[in-house]
């Protein structure tokens, strides 16, 4: 089996998790910076990213698994494009536009179709507007310590074997944090910090904004209204409410790629900038084992596609009223329980508009 596939196979399991952190999990991996301190920096000296595409890999060594993986993407519907255009008899368009919760300035950089709809909002709406007052929003989780930390007399390493152990704590001693000094987090919180690769966490203790959070920052400077679909408590609640067993493998799964995370990331931000947002739940499924199905079938169901509902419903105000710009994670938009369809059911047209 050639390195590339070998190291497809090992991953597929652990790239949903970190999939999770990425584009779901906006409070977290915005607070996990917070969580450790923050340190300004000059732009031109904080690191870039890299990484290598496990998609051009797998076209090299296995192209008719990636010629699979492309027809699944085709039958998921709306799995083409980040900004779609939304439209309702009585009121101005808005638009719904994928983001992906990262730093990255290609990420960041909007496109000129997608600015242009950007600009002439008069709202802007995110997952949660929590997250732009971060010491705000580390207080409100101060208040809800069970989020927070385990439960009773139960450590991180009395939910570990020891070989595990050694894994985390390894994992954790490279990005500057023993593991006694964090023994009572909720794992995670933990696989947030690890989750987000060296560069990107140092960018943002750098002082470098996700997408979303600078979106916000830009309409408010620019004077139109800034609102949120949901609380950070509650995206805390949903993750907090999955089964521990499954946070502690996703935990320990995720520290054993160690740098090779960025090759995810690296994946994930080349999907994006081309708009496949669909490829990226069959990229990473195609090899997973089928022992993990059940949890991460639990997994999406409460992170991604109760949260559809939740925000479609949520949104419903600003869409009556017109001339809104909607930006939430772009793996929250296609499927037939994504946004776009959602929004469909209810009464809207939606088309793509990139």
């Amino acid at each position: 089996m050639s390195k590339a596939i070998a190291f497809a196979d090992r991953a597929s399991g652990v790239a949903l998790g970190l999939i999770a952190l990425a584009n779901l999990l906006f409070v977290l991996s915005v607070l996990a910076v917070l969580l450790v301190g923050v340190n300004g920096a000059r732009a031109s000296a904080l690191p870039i990213c890299s990484g290598t595409n496990m998609l051009e890999q797998l076209q090299r060594d296995d192209p008719g698994k990636i010629e699979d993986i492309r027809r699944q993407a085709e039958a998921m519907p709306n799995g083409h494009g980040l900004l779609w255009k939304i439209e309702k008899d009585g009121a101005e368009p808005s638009f719904l536009f994928g983001t992906m919760h990262l730093t990255d300035e290609r990420v960041t950089r909007l496109t000129d179709k997608a600015q242009a709809a950007f600009n002439a909002a008069d709202t802007v709406i995110i997952e949660t507007t929590d997250v732009l007052d971060e010491q705000a929003a580390a207080l409100s989780l101060m208040r809800h310590p069970e989020l927070m930390m385990l439960p009773g007399t139960t450590t991180l390493k009395s939910l570990l074997s020891p070989e595990q152990a050694e894994i985390v704590d390894a994992a954790l001693n490279d990005r500057g944090i023993p593991l006694g000094s964090v023994s009572k987090m909720q794992p995670w919180m933990l696989a947030t910090m690890v989750a987000i690769p060296a560069c990107e966490f140092a960018r943002r203790k750098g002082g470098l904004k996700v997408l979303d959070v600078k979106l916000a920052r830009d309409a408010a400077a620019t004077g139109k209204t800034v609102a949120g679909l949901e609380t950070a408590i509650e995206q805390l609640q949903a993750m907090a409410s999955l089964p521990l067993e499954l946070h502690v493998e996703s935990l320990v799964e995720t520290m054993k790629l160690g740098d090779r995370i960025g090759d995810v990331y690296e994946t994930m931000v080349d999907l994006y900038q081309t708009g496949e947002v669909g490829m990226i739940w069959p990229l990473f499924r195609a090899v997973l084992p089928s022992k993990e199905d059940e949890g991460y079938a639990e997994f999406e169901e409460t992170m991604v596609t109760s949260r559809n509902r939740g925000m479609a419903e949520n949104a419903e105000p600003f869409l009556q009223q017109g001339g809104a710009f909607i930006a939430v994670g772009a793996l929250h938009l296609p499927g037939e329980k994504g946004l776009v369809e959602l929004l469909r059911r209810a009464g809207y047209r939606v088309t793509r508009a990139d």
